[in-house]
């Protein structure tokens, strides 16, 4: 249930359509969807203004279907990530209306119907190892309800490439920057944006990055205010993160 449903849901017993008994039950019956795999949070978008989302790496095949088939049940929109392509193919047989984005890794599942995309969200991607984790993070934006822009490949090595696009990411009411190596860009941008930068650390790099740990230092070291940092490779984690500052919680995907 979100905060829409919600409304309409005590529009209904103000109107005397719904009596209060059966709004309680209304509400009591969508907390909570149960499996011996799962306990879904159907109220986590009341609550904290986004829906639950899946993490799929680790779970078998078998157990993605078995959320997928719940979320259904409870006509309850959904995001998986982190979804191979067996898992995928075995989720999207539950979920019909489902949509894979096998370049991040994601499936969004929208029972109601395509949202209406708002604010402005750009990410920065350094370079073309570092777009899985970038289209993660626009992916997730769009299912949260947030247009978001990726511009790809202007890592530092390159400079005059991010210097050519500041114009638009200063319009942007906020900023993902997707980064592995030495993660630079993160300052670079910060250093030339008024808006907030999220940066994202990615674990791509030759062996003294150590899977992404340099970059996450560097970037938590970074000089440029405004800088906000999220885990390696956490895509998912840099869209939330953003989608909240753009748009307070409890309005998301009103």
């Amino acid at each position: 249930m979100n905060r829409k449903q919600l409304q309409e849901l005590l529009q209904s017993v103000r109107e005397n359509n719904t009596s209060i008994e059966q709004a309680v039950n209304n509400i009591a019956a969508t907390a909570i969807h149960s499996s011996e795999v799962a306990q879904l949070d159907l109220h986590r978008e009341l609550r904290c203004g986004a829906p639950e989302a899946v993490f799929c790496e680790g779970k078998t095949v078998e157990q993605c279907v078995t959320i997928a088939g719940q979320f259904v049940e409870a006509k309850h929109t959904a995001l998986f990530t982190r979804c191979t392509a067996q898992q995928a193919e075995a989720v999207l047989a539950v979920l019909e209306s489902g949509e894979y984005f096998p370049d991040a890794g994601c499936i969004t599942y929208s029972p109601n119907g395509s949202l209406n995309l708002a604010h402005d969200v750009v990410v920065v991607c350094a370079g073309t190892s570092d777009l899985p984790v970038a289209r993660e993070a626009t992916v997730t934006l769009n299912w949260l309800g947030c247009n978001a822009e990726l511009i790809s490949d202007v890592g530092v090595a390159g400079i005059h490439r991010v210097l050519e696009k500041s114009v638009r990411l200063r319009t942007a009411e906020c900023v993902i920057v997707v980064a592995g190596m030495e993660g630079a860009l993160c300052s670079v941008v910060a250093g030339l944006v008024a808006s907030p930068v999220i940066a994202l650390p990615t674990s791509i790099g030759y062996g003294a990055s150590y899977e992404g740990l340099a970059a996450l230092l560097a970037m938590l070291n970074s000089c440029s205010p405004g800088v906000a940092v999220v885990n390696i490779d956490n895509g998912f984690g840099a869209a939330m993160m953003a989608a909240r500052i753009v748009n307070p919680a409890r309005n998301l995907q009103e």
